[in-house]
């Protein structure tokens, strides 16, 4: 990959625009301290455990590597922030066996030579993904600590604060299926229906973890909001509505036994609305007959989804006692709802019906072909020429639809103007397979608003780019 700030048809941003000043001197920090405080606890945990342990046993000496490791850990990462807050130079990834960190390298030497290779010169977006991968290879240089998902804790935290919209929707879900045979033949009603579940998936984007770090609890419970009600009341805040255009298509699918691909986003409540819409188009569409979910392969932007992520919710979903059923306002017959809802995703994903496109097992940092992409130094555009060996473009193309949950990497971290046509902006990634980006927006990259409209939110003093409040649904059909 070879990025020459000077060939960008605009430049990229970097960590002195705007918001992203506040992602090295705020956000960054405040999840990097976030980290070290999880690590500090699993630390003193074993430091109180230990004068139990028999003199010289393998648990004590484990132990005692395990917290000498841990330690270790939290120097580096300390060192990190420093570097960081004083606009040093981005250091190399060490060999450690995983994928890209030569890559990543490569990018840094390039960067260097163009003298943008520190926290505040170095485009934006390269910058984050370079940082969670070097903060990966922290952990996988140590024997104990390479299973470790340092945002695990936020993410479960999350997913059991969402539990008040998690039983709303599994209430509408039930209501469809007195209805279910008349609304897969009614097409009005479908599209009325797939609005509704669009702009639930949608609005679920909003909960990202890594950009919601000055959020309080009731910010993040009002973003959940869920409901006919709360739906017509945002709708105006939807920039870029090309919902008719994606139903039209999907009418087209009719019969044809189409798939359907979710590059995942976030865990916790946007996982089960993806699971709701995954659910609606298979239970109650004519359109679509499989879905395929593509999860992150290391701990990434927070609250990404890994395989082990995927792996936890049904069970999650189950549980007696993760989502407390007091917390259902209708009472226990919405956690009966929901048991209901989510054995049938069960029963999808034991047939085949609903699949992750790496095996559910698969480890923190193993590498596989259908996933080691996502989380790489590149855009999405640049799939086809810098990852040809792995399987992903040509399993994509085989797809009816590929749905992307809010990713940057669509468009890059470039200062396109804000009526820059969404097709332009994704570039090559564009029209070989049929794309649906739903994206709230939480970061100024923003492209194909009408001019007038960013003209108006700018000179009212709204922060629109980067709040959450407003979003992008944007559709891009396979070329003919």
């Amino acid at each position: 990959m070879v990025i020459r700030i000077s060939e960008y048809p605009y430049l990229p941003y970097d960590p002195t625009d705007k918001s992203s000043y506040d992602t090295v001197v705020k956000r960054w920090q405040i999840i990097l301290t976030g980290i070290i405080d999880t690590i500090y606890r699993i630390d003193h945990d074993i430091s109180v455990s230990l004068p139990s342990l028999t003199a010289g046993s393998t648990e004590e000496t484990q132990g005692q590597a395990k917290f000498a490791e841990g330690k270790a850990i939290i120097e580096k990462i300390s060192q990190l922030k420093y570097d960081m807050a004083r606009d040093r130079p981005l250091e190399c990834i060490p060999a450690d066996g995983e994928v890209y960190a030569d890559e990543d390298n490569e990018v840094l030497n390039q960067l260097a030579e163009q003298k943008h290779d520190t926290w505040f010169t170095a485009p934006w977006l390269f910058a984050e993904c370079y940082l969670y991968r070097l903060l990966r290879s922290f952990v996988t240089q140590t024997v104990h600590w390479r299973s470790l998902d340092p945002f695990y804790a936020q993410k479960e935290e999350s997913f059991r604060g969402s539990c008040k919209a998690i039983y709303q929707l599994a209430t509408t879900i039930h209501e469809l299926d007195a209805e279910k045979q008349s609304i897969r033949d009614d097409r009005g009603k479908l599209a009325v229906l797939f609005k509704e579940m669009i702009q639930m998936c949608l609005w679920g984007n909003a909960t990202d973890l890594s950009l919601l770090t000055h959020m309080s609890h009731d910010d993040v419970t009002h973003l959940q909001t869920v409901g006919k009600e709360a739906q017509a009341a945002r709708l105006e805040f939807i920039l870029k509505d090309d919902q008719d255009r994606v139903i039209s298509y999907l009418e087209s699918l009719k019969d044809k036994d189409a798939r359907v691909d979710f590059v995942l986003d976030n865990a916790g409540f946007e996982l089960f609305t993806d699971f709701v819409f995954a659910d609606f188009l298979v239970t109650y569409t004519p359109y679509v007959k499989k879905v395929v979910f593509h999860p992150k392969l290391i701990p990434w932007f927070v609250s990404d989804v890994t395989p082990s992520d995927f792996k936890s919710t049904i069970p999650s979903l189950f549980s007696e006692s993760f989502f407390n059923p007091s917390n259902a306002s209708g009472g226990p017959q919405q956690h009966e709802y929901l048991q209901k809802m989510v054995t049938r995703w069960q029963s999808y994903l034991d047939s085949g019906v609903f699949t992750l496109a790496v095996p559910v097992d698969t480890e923190l940092g193993q590498s596989h072909p259908k996933g080691d992409f996502w989380t790489g130094p590149w855009p999405y555009w640049d799939l086809q020429e810098k990852a040809p060996e792995l399987r992903v473009w040509e399993d994509l193309k085989g797809s009816s639809l590929v749905v992307f949950k809010g990713d940057l990497k669509l468009t890059g971290d470039i200062k396109w103007p804000v009526t820059t046509p969404f097709e332009t902006a994704v570039g090559s990634f564009g029209g070989v397979f049929p794309i649906l980006s739903l994206r709230t927006n939480k970061a100024d990259v923003v492209v194909d608003v009408p001019q007038e409209v960013a003209d108006k939110l700018d000179a009212a003093g709204e922060k629109w780019r980067v709040n959450g409040k407003y979003a992008l649904v944007s559709f891009l059909p396979r070329r003919a």
